[in-house]
C-alpha cells in the first residue's frame, strides 16, 4: 500500500453525508469523531499496546480515525507500513457492528474492503470479519418486552420481522460482554443507537443508549470511555432516572461537551434536548478536580470547571450562568415553587382518547349537569359532571389549562402561548395540565398567572428542568411563585431576583420567540 493510503483512499465527505440518516442510529461526522478523540492523551496513539473498542459500529468512523492516528504515531516504532497496518488492525482495533449492513460499511471504511480476507484489504485476515464482528442476536422476551433493551415483542418479534433487522444489539444483549472478544480494552468509544419502539401509544420509544454506557462501564476499560449520546438523561425521565443519578454521581467523568441544539453537532439531525459526549477516566476523581464542562452554541464555546451535581438538585444544570440564576431564585423564593400547584397527568381522570367515546357530547342538551371539556387541539365538548371521579374540587375553580408538551428548552420556537384561562365548570382530558390548582385564584389573578408564564424569566426557569417537549408537573419546579394580584414584567422579575446584566443577557439570548399564532384566550 502507498504511504498516502489513508489520505487518498478514504474520503471523509462520504461519511459526512451519512451523518444525518436517522434519529435512532445517527452516524457520527468525521470532525466530531476527531474532536472526541482529541480528549484522549495523544501518547496513546504512539503505544503499540493500546487497544480500542467501538461497541456500536455504524460507519466505522471511530476505528478509521484511530487507525490514522496510530499509523502516524507508530511510525518510529514500526517503520514498515504494511507491518504497521497489520499490527494495528490485528492487535489494536476492535468493533461490534449494530447491523449486518453497518458491519460491511465499517470494514470497508477501516480495512478498505468489506471482506478483510480479500486481496483488496489493507491488512489480510483469515476470515470475512476481521476484528469487526456482527452477530444476529435474538431478543429475550419477558412479558412482551426484551429483558435487555425493553423492545416490544409486538414490534420486533414474530413473523413481522422475518427478513428484517431485529435490532437486538450484541453488546447489550449479553450478561458478560467481556466474553465477546475475551480481552480487556484500554479505550471504549462509540455512538450507540438511541432508542427503540416499546409498543406504547403514539410511537412511544424507550431509550437504548444508557444500556451501552452501563455495559461499557461493566466491561471496565483500563483507561477511558468516550460516548456521544442524547442529553435527555440530564433531567431523567422515561427509563433514565437511575442512569441520570449514576452519571451525576460518577467520580470518573472528567469532561462533558454539551450541545443544546443537535444541529451544532449533527448537521441536519433533530434530537429533542440536544446531545452530549463525555470522557470517562478510570483514574480521575472529579470530587477533587471537578469536571470540565463545555457548552457548544453555534460557533461559540463556553467553558466551566464545576461539579456535575449540585447539592439538592437531581438534574444536570447545563449552564453555569443558569445555575447562578437558579441559586438566586431559590434564595429569594424560599423554595416556594409553582410545581406544588400543577396537576398530575390526567387531571380529571380522562384519557386523551376520551373525546372519541360516547361520554363526550358535542352539545349539552341531553346532560343534567354538563361540564365544558377540552380535548386535544382544544376540541370542545361536554361531559356529565357525575362522570368526574378525581379532583372534583378543581371543577368549580379558576385555573390555567396548558398543553402537556411545549417547545420551551428545545431548539424550536416557543409555543407557550397555548394556555387557556379555564373558568369554573371547565375541565380537560390528559392532553393538558392544570396550573394554579390550590391557589384560590379568581379571574384577574388567573389572567396574571397566565401572563407570568409567558415572561422570558418564567420560561427560562421552566427550561432548566426540561430536556424535551414533555412538560410534566416536575418541570415547573424552578418557576417561583409570585403575588398574582398584580401582573409581572420581565424587568420587575429581573430586579426582584437581583440578576446581573450578564445573567439577563443570557436569559434573553436563550429564550426563543413565541409562536404568536397559537394563543387561545390570552
Amino acid at each position: 500500500m502507498a504511504d498516502n493510503l489513508f489520505d487518498k483512499v478514504y474520503n471523509p465527505d462520504v461519511l459526512s453525508c451519512l451523518a444525518n440518516l436517522s434519529n435512532d442510529e445517527v452516524f457520527t461526522p468525521p470532525d466530531v469523531a476527531n474532536k472526541m478523540l482529541d480528549m484522549l492523551p495523544q501518547e496513546l496513539f504512539s503505544n503499540p499496546n493500546t487497544t480500542f473498542l467501538d461497541p456500536a459500529c455504524k460507519s466505522g468512523i471511530f476505528l478509521r480515525e484511530i487507525a490514522k492516528r496510530l499509523i502516524k504515531g507508530l511510525e518510529k516504532e514500526i517503520p514498515d507500513l504494511q507491518e504497521r497496518l497489520d499490527h494495528i488492525f490485528h492487535k489494536q482495533l476492535y468493533g461490534i457492528a449494530i447491523t449486518e449492513m453497518t458491519s460491511l460499511l465499517s470494514r470497508r471504511s477501516v480495512y478498505c474492503s468489506k471482506y478483510p480476507n480479500s486481496k483488496y484489504s489493507a491488512s489480510k485476515f483469515d476470515d470475512v470479519e476481521g476484528n469487526i464482528r456482527y452477530r444476529n442476536i435474538a431478543h429475550t422476551w419477558v412479558n412482551g418486552k426484551c429483558k435487555y433493551c425493553g423492545a416490544a415483542k409486538s414490534e420486533y418479534g414474530g413473523a413481522k420481522r422475518k427478513g428484517l433487522e431485529t435490532h437486538a444489539y450484541e453488546f447489550i444483549h449479553t450478561i458478560n460482554p467481556e466474553e465477546i472478544f475475551n480481552m480487556k480494552f484500554d479505550v471504549i468509544i462509540g455512538n450507540p443507537p438511541y432508542q427503540l419502539s416499546d409498543g406504547g401509544a403514539q410511537a412511544s420509544a424507550s431509550p437504548l443508549y444508557h444500556h451501552f454506557v452501563n455495559k461499557a462501564k461493566k466491561l471496565s476499560p483500563e483507561k477511558y470511555l468516550i460516548m456521544i449520546i442524547p442529553a435527555r438523561w440530564y433531567a431523567g425521565g422515561k427509563g433514565l432516572d437511575y442512569f441520570r443519578d449514576e452519571m451525576l454521581e460518577d467520580i470518573h467523568i472528567k469532561e462533558l461537551h454539551d450541545f443544546p441544539v443537535t444541529d451544532d453537532c449533527f448537521p441536519g439531525v433533530n434530537i429533542r434536548g440536544g446531545v452530549c459526549y463525555f470522557l470517562w477516566d478510570k483514574h480521575y476523581d472529579n470530587r477533587k478536580s471537578l469536571t470540565k464542562v463545555v457548552t457548544h452554541n453555534k460557533n461559540k464555546e463556553v467553558l466551566s470547571i464545576r461539579p456535575l451535581k449540585y447539592d439538592g438538585m437531581d438534574i444536570f444544570i447545563r449552564s453555569s450562568i443558569a445555575f447562578n440564576v437558579l441559586e438566586k431564585v431559590k434564595l429569594y423564593s424560599n423554595d416556594n415553587m409553582l410545581d406544588k400547584y400543577v396537576s398530575p397527568r390526567k387531571p380529571f381522570g380522562l384519557s386523551t382518547d376520551f373525546t372519541r367515546t360516547i361520554d363526550f357530547y358535542e352539545n349539552r342538551n341531553r346532560l343534567k349537569h354538563p361540564l365544558v371539556c377540552y380535548g386535544k387541539g382544544f376540541q370542545v365538548g361536554y361531559v356529565e359532571e357525575s362522570l368526574i371521579k378525581v379532583h372534583k374540587e378543581w371543577v368549580p375553580t379558576w385555573k390555567i389549562m396548558t398543553s402537556r408538551a411545549n417547545n420551551i428548552g428545545t431548539e424550536l420556537n416557543d409555543d407557550n402561548l397555548n394556555t387557556y384561562v379555564a373558568k369554573p365548570g371547565e375541565i380537560c382530558t390528559e392532553s393538558y395540565l392544570l396550573i394554579g390548582v390550590g391557589l384560590d385564584l379568581d379571574e384577574e389573578t388567573c389572567k396574571n398567572l397566565a401572563a407570568y408564564l409567558k415572561t422570558k424569566f418564567a420560561r427560562f426557569c421552566h427550561s432548566l428542568a426540561k430536556s424535551s417537549q414533555d412538560a410534566t408537573a416536575k418541570t415547573y419546579r424552578f418557576i417561583p411563585l409570585q403575588d398574582f394580584t398584580k401582573p409581572w414584567t420581565d424587568e420587575e422579575l429581573y430586579k426582584k431576583y437581583n440578576l446581573t446584566d450578564d445573567e439577563i443577557a443570557f436569559i434573553e439570548s436563550m429564550i426563543k420567540p413565541m409562536d404568536l399564532g397559537s394563543d387561545v384566550n390570552g
